[in-house]
């Protein structure tokens, strides 16, 4: 059985930037955890409540997963694309709410690691989402896929700010009141759903070589 080539060229570059990228934005979290501790804020729990860190985490690895795969000169497992647009969908909800709701609040992160996480890696993931040939666009009948991930959040928050009286937003303080909190989490979900509509939709720009790739899924 013939081993698989590695990539060459464009397809090279792009795989090992997608490691780059990734192995940065783990750089960029272990760097602002650290100085989270240094400043006596050491609940790693706390640290990866915020959907910003733990999506940009998840993000993180996806990313690196991709650039390894490609550069084995492997197809990508059936998970991977759907793993990547949800990431990628959620990531802008990330842009988006903290543009929206977050910005002047009062973050402990720093300038330049929140334009990291809430803008650069955004940008990147999705332009890597829309100029990739290495995956097939993916059915609109899983676009409900978009939702467990944050839900499971969502739900773990609101558990924490119920009993310990700790939440990552302010918007999703229980003392708000349920009516607020249910229109807030209502709000996120109808923006996680567009961003998620907007990034199937962009995983079928015409692209070449995109048409050569396998569609995974029944």
């Amino acid at each position: 059985m013939t081993a698989p080539e590695p990539p060459g060229g464009p397809a090279r570059a792009t795989a090992m930037g997608r490691v780059l990228a990734g192995a940065l934005v783990l750089a960029v979290l272990a760097y602002s955890y650290g100085a989270q501790r240094a400043a006596g804020r050491d609940r790693l729990v706390d640290f990866l409540g915020y959907f910003t860190n733990l999506t940009s985490l998840l993000a993180a690895v996806l990313l690196v997963a991709a650039g390894a795969v490609a550069l084995c000169g492997r197809p990508a497992p059936p998970w991977l694309p759907s793993a990547r647009g949800v990431a990628t969908a959620c990531l802008l909800v990330v842009a988006v709410v903290y543009d929206l709701a977050v910005t002047g609040a009062g973050g402990t992160a720093a300038p330049w690691v929140s334009a990291v996480l809430h803008v650069v890696l955004p940008v990147v993931a999705l332009l890597d989402w829309v100029l990739g040939a290495d995956r097939a666009a993916l059915p609109w009948r899983r676009l409900w896929l978009v939702l467990p991930y944050p839900l499971v959040w969502l739900v773990v928050v609101l558990v924490r700010g119920a009993t310990d009286g700790w939440v990552p937003y302010g918007f999703l303080l229980p003392e708000h009141g349920a009516r607020s909190l249910a229109l807030h989490v209502a709000g996120l979900l109808v923006v996680l759903l567009a961003a998620g509509a907007l990034v199937w939709a962009a995983g079928r720009v015409p692209v070449p070589g995109r048409a050569r790739v396998p569609a995974h899924h029944p």
